[in-house]
């Protein structure tokens, strides 16, 4: 019973963190843009993940948080150079390796360094191609890693599907 109703109050304690942090979320945005960025990608691939694998509730919205924190924390340590050198290493990866080749980026100015690897393409009913991939980012000497899924665009650029 106890598990019941924490699923039941889950959704409404994410809703109750999402609302009071509005306010402080344009002044983040203001201040560093980068950090917003990775941790709303960061929630949306921690959900997704958890609801991929067909988690409660409950863990969806953990999964979320938890992906909030991590892409917040990885956005917030990345600089204009290194957002630049990995965005070029995912392109290069969903655009021309083959699965489990990785593209490679490293920034000597910042240490910072990271991989994109595909490690599945596949094909929507659409006729849009869809790529998963892993991507290490290592800042400070410790990765982290982060899964998900880019589709090719109509105009033949990858967006990142959250």
């Amino acid at each position: 019973m106890h598990r019941k109703n924490m699923c039941r109050w889950a959704p409404l304690v994410l809703l109750v963190f999402v609302l009071t942090s509005c306010a402080s979320m344009e002044q983040t945005y203001n201040e560093n843009p980068k950090a917003l960025l990775g941790g709303l990608l960061g929630a949306g691939a921690g959900a997704g993940i958890a609801a991929a694998a067909g988690g409660s509730p409950g863990v969806i919205v953990a999964s979320a948080l938890g992906g909030a924190l991590l892409g917040g924390f990885v956005g917030h340590k990345l600089d204009n150079r290194d957002k630049q050198m990995a965005s070029q290493a995912a392109t290069q990866a969903f655009e021309k390796n083959q699965t489990g080749q990785a593209s490679v980026w490293n920034n000597p100015e910042t240490g910072n360094s990271g991989t994109v690897t595909p490690t599945k393409t596949y094909q929507l009913a659409t006729g849009q191609y869809c790529r998963e991939y892993t991507q290490t980012i290592t800042i400070g000497g410790e990765p982290q890693k982060t899964y998900g899924t880019a589709c090719r665009q109509a105009d033949g650029t990858w967006k990142i599907q959250t």
